[in-house]
Formats: structure tokens, C-alpha cells, sequence
């Protein structure tokens, strides 16, 4: 059977490690990218990521709430997960869509996320929720009516 393992190559900063994918402790269930990183989920909730830190390849500082993970998008340079409860945690390159703190009230209920370039998107609760740089579609406010249920 399978064991769901990433075989990596290409520039080495960064790189994935045995010890990290074992330390997973499950098979895995998606792998989204970056520019310059990844984000790999396991069937456990649990997430592991590496590459160019500002690219969100370093997600140390939001480990301990990647915790129950269900879905991961990318932008071109950041990540975002839905949890279990809904909730979402962003990281990577705040600007291009890797802080949620503008709208983290707002990311409840959260079923799923779909990434531009720049941006985030999330059917939420309330309605659609956007997050991330204006040009690439974080700010929605001209159609925010549109979007709300």
C-alpha cells in the first residue's frame, strides 16, 4: 500500500526531512505550494511546511493552532487552513494574504478557501469572506453585499 510519502528535489533551503514527515504521524491527505514553499497535510489535522520563510515555509509561529487542519490553500506567497471548529490560520506573507487579523471575526464557519495570486477567498458563516492584497481580490467591499447570505 501506500505510505503517502514526498520524494522533494530542486534547491535545497529549506528542504523537507525524513524526521519531518514521520513526525507527521499519518499518511497525507493534500500538498498546495507557494512560490517558493510547501505545505504538506497529513490525514492526523497535523501540517508541516518548508521552503523560503516568507513564502510560508516557516510555520513555526502558528504550529501549535495548526491543529485539526481540514483544507489548505496557497497565494503565491502565503497559506491559510480551515479547522475543524472553522476557524482559519494564516501564514506567510502578511500583505499577500498571510494575516488574517482584519477579519479573523468574520472567518467562522468556514467550509472552504480558494487562492488568487494575492488573495484569499472563504465561504464563511455570513457570507464570503476576502483577505490579502486589494488588486488580486482581498478587498471585496464594492460586492460585499452580493457575497453575504
Amino acid at each position: 500500500g501506500s505510505t503517502g510519502g514526498v520524494v522533494t528535489w530542486g534547491a535545497s533551503q529549506g528542504g523537507f526531512s525524513s524526521e519531518q514527515f514521520r513526525a507527521l504521524g499519518a499518511p497525507l491527505r493534500q500538498l498546495m505550494a507557494t512560490q517558493s514553499a510547501f505545505g504538506a497535510l497529513a490525514e492526523n489535522g497535523r501540517v508541516v511546511t518548508w521552503g523560503e520563510d516568507m513564502d510560508g515555509g516557516d510555520s513555526d509561529d502558528v504550529q501549535d493552532q495548526l491543529v485539526d487542519v481540514q483544507q489548505l490553500a496557497a497565494t503565491s506567497r502565503a497559506f491559510a487552513a480551515i479547522l475543524a471548529d472553522g476557524s482559519v490560520v494564516a501564514w506567510g506573507n502578511p500583505s499577500l494574504g498571510g494575516d488574517v487579523s482584519n477579519v479573523a471575526e468574520r472567518l467562522k464557519g468556514v467550509t472552504q478557501i480558494a487562492a488568487s495570486s494575492g488573495a484569499f477567498a472563504a465561504m464563511a458563516e455570513g457570507g464570503v469572506v476576502t483577505w490579502g492584497r486589494a488588486g488580486d481580490g482581498g478587498d471585496s467591499s464594492a460586492v460585499e453585499s452580493q457575497l453575504m447570505t
